[in-house]
Order: C-alpha cells, then structure tokens, then sequence
C-alpha cells in the first residue's frame, strides 16, 4: 500500500495511462484515414471506368471541380491561350524533376480551363526549360483526365508570378490572369491535334489502401504495451536498494515480545 500511495509512483502511473489513451485516439485516426481512403479509391474506381463526357456536363454550371470529379475523362474544344501559359516549377515525376506547362484553353461560350499539357525533365541544373514546345494553332480538342484545383495551405504557391509558379490553382489562376476559368485542371490524354511528343505522361493514380491499417496496429500495440508494463511494474514486489524484496506490513504493529 505505502508504494501505491507514493505521489511519484502515481504520478508516473498517470502519465503511463494518459500516453496509452493518446496513442488508442492515434490508432482511431488512422484507421479514420484509411476509411476516408477506401472512399476516395471507390470514387477514382468509378471515375476511371465511366465514357469520356463534356466538361459542362460533368462538372454542372458551378465550374468546380471537386473530389468527386478526380481522374473522371472530360472532353473540351476551344483554342489555347499561349499569352498566358504557366510554367510549374519544382515538380516531379516518377522521381524525376522538372517543369510542367499550364495553358488555358478557351472554350466557345468564352470560359477557359486549365490544361496542364505534360512534363518536361529538367536538363542538368536549369531553372527553366529552354524550350517549350508551341502549342497548335486554331481549334483544339483535348480529352484528359480532371483534377481539382492544388492548394499549398499559407503559401502563395498558386498565384503565378512572372510566367511560373509551383501549384495549378483555378482562382488563383482567374485573378491573375484576367480569365474566367474553372475551379480545377485537365492533364492530357490525348488531343487533336496531337500533343508534343517531346511532353512526358503522367502516371496514374495509386488505388491502394497505404499503411493506415498498419500504422493503427502500432499505435494500439503501444497502448497495450504501455497498460500491460503498469500492471506489470504493479504487481511486482518492491526491492530495496540491494535488490532485496521487501515485504509490505500492515500498520498494526507487532508485539514487543512473549508473555513469561
């Protein structure tokens, strides 16, 4: 009893009890994670498999493109705005850097979407490719898939500065540019007529279920862990300084000795 009692031994004893419900509430949330990636998976399933469609007719008359449009193949006609073409800086492919190239697409009825036209690798140290292929003149017809505009938290990586910037972001885009565009972007599939050879595809998505499952076994495991040694340490006999155990007494005390 004196050891159960002994403020330090509680104190660390909370503390022990405390981590264990932190790390249960981070074994939830991954799993959290992973129910909200099964979801997205289900939805590019569906998108990937559904029949190239207009753009308007997948997107509605809001002009956003949200989650639920991911990797869905949209078809637009219009003719490329090449005044005002975006170069994506810091970008990556299949572990490669590079450069991306952004090029507003101007539909008839006179809003523009973006269409980021490929990748192209960077040569050596560049900070800029030397050259960018044109883009073709008159009426264009691309088909790609559709992504939601890219958002960097409090950077302003979206709003293009001097010809580049590092995020596709449709608002963003819209005010700088002086457009009237839509809330997302197209990578290209294919186009008529034919997109520069010289731009690399881009990879498609990964459907997979990632490491959220595991890492939530982890974290329990952990609690556990962390449970089971505090029984452990509780039902342990106390030892003294030389490692002797020490029996715990009762505070009655014992008779001073035996009657004659």
């Amino acid at each position: 009893m004196r050891r159960l009692m002994n403020v330090r031994w509680l104190g660390a004893a909370l503390t022990i009890l405390v981590l264990a419900g932190v790390c249960v509430q981070l074994g939830r949330w991954q799993l959290h994670r992973l129910h909200d990636r099964e979801e997205r998976n289900g939805v590019t399933r569906s998108n990937l498999a559904a029949p190239p469609a207009p753009l308007d007719q997948i997107v509605g008359p809001q002009a956003v493109i949200g989650d639920q449009h991911a990797w869905r193949t949209a078809v637009v006609t219009g003719h490329f705005d090449a005044s005002k073409q975006i170069v994506l800086r810091y970008r990556n492919v299949s572990d490669r850097p590079g450069f991306e190239i952004v090029t507003p697409l101007v539909l008839p009825d006179g809003k523009a979407v973006l269409v980021d036209r490929g990748f192209l690798p960077r040569q050596a140290a560049e900070l800029a490719p030397t050259a960018i292929p044109a883009v073709p003149a008159g009426e264009v017809t691309v088909t790609g898939r559709l992504q939601r505009s890219e958002r960097g938290g409090h950077t302003n990586g979206g709003t293009p500065d001097n010809g580049t910037a590092r995020l596709i972001n449709g608002p963003e885009y819209a005010k700088a540019l002086g457009l009237d565009l839509y809330d997302g972007y197209l990578t290209v599939n294919s186009q008529v007529p034919a997109n520069d050879p010289s731009f690399g595809k881009f990879p498609g998505p990964e459907i997979d279920s990632g490491p959220h499952f595991f890492y939530a076994l982890q974290w329990f495991l952990f609690a556990i862990l962390a449970v089971g040694g505090l029984i452990y340490f509780t039902r342990r006999p106390a030892t003294n300084a030389a490692g002797e155990v020490v029996a715990e007494r009762n505070d009655v005390p014992e008779p001073a000795g035996t009657p004659d």
